[in-house]
């Protein structure tokens, strides 16, 4: 969406994050998807619990997730790199 404030022209975009875990004996698995609207990232991570640390799933949670997450930025950031390349290189009026 964009609209005129004082200031200038405001441009307002929602990005949908779906973080989904799968837990079986000692590992959880996440499958994250992140769409932005022009484009959409995916990642496959997963975490293993130590067989010497108690069985807390939510740990298991956090890390996959988490590593995840990481994922995706690493490529949004990987995306912006190419797209600002091809923009430099592009002819502009």
């Amino acid at each position: 969406m964009t609209e005129k404030t004082t200031s200038g022209w405001l441009r307002t975009r929602t990005w949908v994050l779906r973080l989904d875990l799968f837990e079986e004996d000692d590992t959880t698995r996440v499958h994250a998807v992140l769409d932005t609207g022009d484009n959409r990232l995916e990642s496959r991570t997963s975490s293993r619990r130590n067989p010497h640390d108690p069985p807390l799933p939510e740990i298991g949670d956090e890390y996959a997730a988490g590593r995840a997450l990481v994922e995706l930025g690493q490529q949004l950031l990987r995306a912006g790199r190419t797209d600002a390349t091809a923009n430099d290189s592009a002819p502009h009026s």
